[in-house]
């Protein structure tokens, strides 16, 4: 196997594993608010997608703590 195929799966499956993780979370206690975007910012080294929906909720996150401060 190419080492650049291996790279992609061991981003796929870490970054995977934390996102399910993530979403869990939502249900059960957890800091899926943290774990979600570590799941998606590793995939998003290797898939567009994960990046431009990692800067969604990224974004969304920071909004929802800035209003918690006022």
């Amino acid at each position: 196997m190419k080492k650049k195929k291996l790279k992609k799966i061991i981003i796929s499956v870490a970054g995977g594993t934390l996102l399910i993780i993530g979403i869990i979370m939502i249900i059960v206690p957890g800091p899926a608010y943290l774990i979600i975007p570590a799941g998606l910012s590793i995939l998003g080294t290797e898939y567009l997608w994960a990046r431009e929906l990692n800067k969604k909720i990224k974004k969304r996150i920071n909004k929802f703590f800035n209003k918690r401060r006022k």
